[in-house]
């Protein structure tokens, strides 16, 4: 398995709410407007699922596998070529202070790697970031 992983974020809210919200993605729906489009494209969702476009490996979609309250989301791909898991870590640090860890692993043959290595890096990077950014007490 490759593994890649996230920058730590911290996230301005506490973990409750922050788990509430990305173990429910049909919360989503509440703040669809404000995810970037540059970020990420032709986002769609439903309380177990998720899938956006990322160039040029396509549409990705990923269901919810597993929820440790407040600590963990952790998602499994479904229409790629190969087994992709994902995961969201959260730790508290005081009220209003969340580190968050996105990490992706990835079932690649060594053609395969080199080809989706750096898309994916880059998708990782750019999930992160709207992660981290969305506005967690208002949804």
């Amino acid at each position: 398995m490759t593994e890649f992983t996230s920058d730590i974020k911290t996230i301005f809210h506490n973990d409750v709410d922050i788990f509430r919200v990305l173990s429910d993605l049909s919360k989503l729906d509440l703040i669809k407007e404000q995810i970037p489009e540059d970020k990420i494209r032709d986002f769609r969702f439903d309380s177990d699922s998720c899938s956006f476009r990322v160039d040029p490996v396509g549409e990705v979609r990923f269901r919810v596998i597993e929820r440790e309250p407040s600590k963990l989301v952790k998602f499994k791909s479904e229409n790629l070529p190969f087994d992709v898991f994902l995961w969201i870590q959260l730790v508290q640090k005081a009220e209003k202070d969340t580190k968050m860890k996105i990490t992706l692993r990835a079932n690649l043959n060594p053609f395969i790697k080199g080809m989706v290595s750096k898309p994916l890096e880059e998708g990782l990077a750019k999930i992160s970031d709207v992660i981290a950014s969305l506005p967690y007490d208002k949804i």
